[in-house]
């Protein structure tokens, strides 16, 4: 995999990443799901199991495979809570910086940098994005505001499957709510005219001091012919300590734009 692919998949792993946090516990549950409530109640209780937090910071391993190609990447990643997403990745060689307003990265390993918006990940994941749409999928809440307004509910595998009464021409969107713990077990859009694919399935969930998290997660990402399977893996987790988000762009670098 060459430079470029390297930055993709960091790019990529900060869309899709979810939330793990210190002191965790699997959430201890008999298993009992309720599927007699009706969607305002669902709704209601998915709003209410949202993660509240100001920082959080975690090693994380993630599996990335693209059709034959397989590589494996740790990273530290840090949030502030609705402000900046940080990542750096092993050896300080490239480090990435999101912000409601931007999208910077640079690449010590061809001295180069890429400044810019939310256009590039959007087109990684095949629908537009802004920060406050990454960050939901980073916490495991619904991409889209979830109400009983414009998506009707229905009962799919013992859960709870919600989609828009119209889907858009744009692409269709299914949210698959867990009938235990009432927090989101997969979000999928498909775009058949672009012939592309995302799943993201939250496989499982524990509790961080009294808040519902993910633990573990696995994305399939289809387009045309290729696909790219991304599993992630969680250490040395902490919320609500003091963090930095250094981020310069070294003197001399070439700026680089990405299609």
């Amino acid at each position: 995999m060459n430079k470029i692919s390297i930055i993709k998949c960091l790019l990529v792993v900060t869309c899709i990443m979810c939330l793990v946090g210190c002191k965790s516990s699997k959430i201890a549950t008999d298993g009992t799901k309720n599927l007699k409530l009706s969607a305002k109640e669902v709704i209601k209780i998915n709003d209410k199991n949202a993660p509240d937090f100001k920082t959080f910071q975690a090693r994380v391993k993630a599996s990335y495979t693209q059709d034959t190609k397989s590589q494996t990447h740790t990273v530290t990643m840090r949030i502030q809570k609705d402000e900046i997403i940080w990542i750096n990745s092993a050896l300080n060689l490239i480090r990435l910086k999101i912000t409601p307003q931007s999208v910077q990265f640079y690449n010590k390993l061809d001295n180069t940098y890429f400044d810019g918006d939310f256009a590039y990940l959007s087109n990684l994941l095949g629908t537009d994005l802004d920060f406050e749409k990454v960050q939901n999928l980073l916490l495991g809440n619904a991409l889209f505001p979830l109400n009983k307004a414009d998506y009707k509910m229905s009962i799919h595998d013992e859960a709870y499957l919600f989609q828009p009464h119209t889907q858009t021409a744009l692409f269709e969107l299914f949210y698959v709510v867990s009938a235990v713990n009432f927090k989101m077990q997969s979000q999928q859009l498909a775009q058949a005219t672009e012939s592309r694919f995302l799943e993201i399935d939250y496989l499982q969930y524990q509790n961080v001091d009294n808040q519902i998290l993910p633990e573990q997660l696995k994305v399939i990402a289809l387009e045309g012919d290729s696909e790219t399977i991304i599993e992630m893996e969680f250490k040395s987790v902490s919320l609500n300590e003091d963090l930095r988000y250094p981020f310069k762009i070294p003197s001399g670098f070439k700026e680089i734009r990405l299609e």
